[in-house]
């Protein structure tokens, strides 16, 4: 195993100060220094790291989607089924280290900033790609052909609606309680196709 560097530690630092200093004000109107006084660190080391907000905002989504992937993978390896497989998506889409109120804020304000910037843009896509493909694969051993895409379309919808109004809370989330609520809704869905 090898040592973790000092830059990487600064790294984190930087990105977990991102995801603080941009839910407190948005993105759209914190600045670097406030972000680096959350830090406890200054402006330019946040130029020195990552060049730009755009870069540091990119950095930021990068290591969220890293988290999502690795509670994906969690989920997958212990899912037998395509009943099981759907619910670990909608499992790693609430887990306890994604679905907190400041990672839930700056992943909307990340959604709303993306079409603006090119680099968040591509990130957006990826993104958007691997869900709906995650949810088209599990979704075609339960669901005909005829209404797969709606239930998708629907569960994506739920997912976002979720995570919006989590956004948009001061109270504390309970994942737990959201992956429940998530499964009853995708149940539901899809006891509605028979």
């Amino acid at each position: 195993m090898g040592r973790t560097r000092i830059r990487d530690i600064r790294h984190e630092e930087l990105i977990n100060a991102t995801i603080t200093a941009v839910h407190k004000r948005g993105y759209a109107v914190v600045t670097m220094a406030e972000i680096a006084a959350e830090a406890g660190a200054s402006a330019a080391s946040i130029n020195y790291y990552f060049g730009s907000k755009e870069k540091l905002m990119e950095a930021t989504m990068r290591r969220l989607l890293t988290l999502l992937k690795q509670a994906m993978l969690e989920r997958y390896a212990t899912a037998k089924t395509p009943h099981e497989r759907l619910m670990a998506v909608l499992d790693a889409n609430f887990s306890d280290r994604l679905f907190t109120n400041e990672q839930c804020s700056i992943w909307i304000q990340f959604w709303a900033n993306a079409p603006y910037a090119e680099s968040l843009q591509r990130l957006h896509r990826i993104n958007r790609s691997r869900v709906t493909a995650h949810f088209r694969a599990e979704l075609r051993a339960l669901v005909a052909e005829d209404r797969r895409e709606t239930l998708r379309e629907a569960l994506q919808c739920y997912m976002d609606g979720v995570w919006l109004e989590a956004a948009q809370s001061d109270a504390p989330l309970n994942p737990a309680q959201a992956r429940k609520e998530a499964r009853e809704v995708a149940d539901l869905m899809l006891l509605s196709q028979d």
